[in-house]
């Protein structure tokens, strides 16, 4: 069963289509890697998914329901996290904070419970303290609850921000990027993490990522864009194999 199913999807900017009648779909439980040289459209799809960009046409199918009918506030709310290539963490707030504030779009006291401090409010409140905690420490983040984001590590901030997706109770995870910036070591860890995270959270993972060892590792699915078009979709052995893909890494895949 497809847990998103992209069909037809068309975007322009301009002159220039970014997107041009993509379809694909990704299974329930799966990580699924989308790939493809820079400019592919693989970010731009991202945003048409967690409602950033409008699409021209197309339909995206989320739990078998137009996503497309719902604003771009409530993706959050309808199950789908997201990471960013560019990490948008709130960096003079503490990691708990920043974690906290992945889990209001579960909350539903609202403005005036909050305001005079109902016991509803007050409930939500500790469980979202709660929550916030059990990822730190799924995440391996304790030490840090405590600090300001913008004292961290890079590669410690990416892990507040996957926590604080984590946060919202996403069944759809998109990951932009996570191996950005990160040494051998740390990629290593990222993609057992991200394994890990799958079977306990039961994820379904959309990934982008450069990182093609990191990719063909975790991946049960592969999808490759190349100028906006899906060139191959199937196993990570399929995909890699691809004369189409070759020809759009100029052969480097391979070497990777």
């Amino acid at each position: 069963m497809s847990i998103l199913d992209v069909q037809d999807l068309t975007i322009r900017f301009g002159g220039v289509t970014a997107l041009d009648d993509v379809s694909f779909e990704v299974p329930e439980g799966c990580v699924c890697g989308l790939i493809g040289p820079n400019g592919a459209g693989k970010t731009t799809l991202f945003n048409c998914v967690s409602r950033l960009y409008e699409c021209e046409s197309g339909e995206i199918a989320f739990g078998g329901a137009s996503l497309l009918a719902h604003p771009r506030h409530r993706v959050a709310g309808l199950g789908i996290g997201r990471t960013f290539q560019n990490l948008a963490l709130f960096r003079s707030m503490s990691v708990l904070d920043n974690v906290m504030v992945g889990h209001h779009s579960r909350t539903r006291a609202g403005f005036l419970a909050n305001a005079l401090r109902l016991p509803r409010a007050g409930r939500e409140d500790r469980a979202t303290h709660d929550k916030a905690l059990s990822l730190i420490a799924a995440l391996g983040l304790e030490a840090h609850a405590a600090t300001l984001v913008a004292d961290l590590p890079f590669g410690t901030q990416k892990r507040v921000e996957l926590a604080r997706a984590l946060a919202a109770e996403p069944k759809l995870l998109l990951l932009d990027e996570p191996a950005s910036g990160l040494n051998h070591e740390e990629v290593e860890a990222l993609g057992t993490l991200v394994q890990e995270l799958r079977s306990r959270f039961s994820l379904t993972v959309l990934l982008v990522e450069h990182h093609m060892g990191l990719v063909m590792r975790i991946s049960d699915r592969v999808v490759a864009l190349n100028f906006g078009r899906v060139i191959a979709e199937g196993t990570p052995d399929e995909v890699q194999r691809h004369p189409d893909v070759v020809s759009a890494y100029l052969g480097t895949l391979n070497a990777a």
